[in-house]
């Protein structure tokens, strides 16, 4: 089992939508809503020794709610008055 699935996220900072850690093509990781689709920064690693390290930052990031992408607040400025 790959340990990346056994590193414990809060609910989504904005929805309360769940968590997932995402691996972009083995270059970084991140932290989404599966909901929301929030975003944590992207943290890039270089070999697999890094890959672990780079997934507990991401939830580490996401659980105290460091977010770059907050994709439901830009649904809210999208609608037309």
């Amino acid at each position: 089992m790959d340990p990346i699935n056994e590193i414990e996220l809060e609910d989504c900072p904005v929805c309360r939508g769940a968590g997932y850690i995402e691996d972009e093509q083995g270059w970084c990781m991140y932290a989404c809503c599966l909901n929301c689709g929030t975003e944590t920064a992207h943290v890039s690693y270089k070999t697999p020794e890094e890959r672990l390290e780079a997934a507990r930052q991401a939830a580490y990031l996401w659980n105290i709610g460091i977010l770059v992408v907050v994709r439901e607040v830009e649904r809210v400025f999208d609608r037309k008055a």
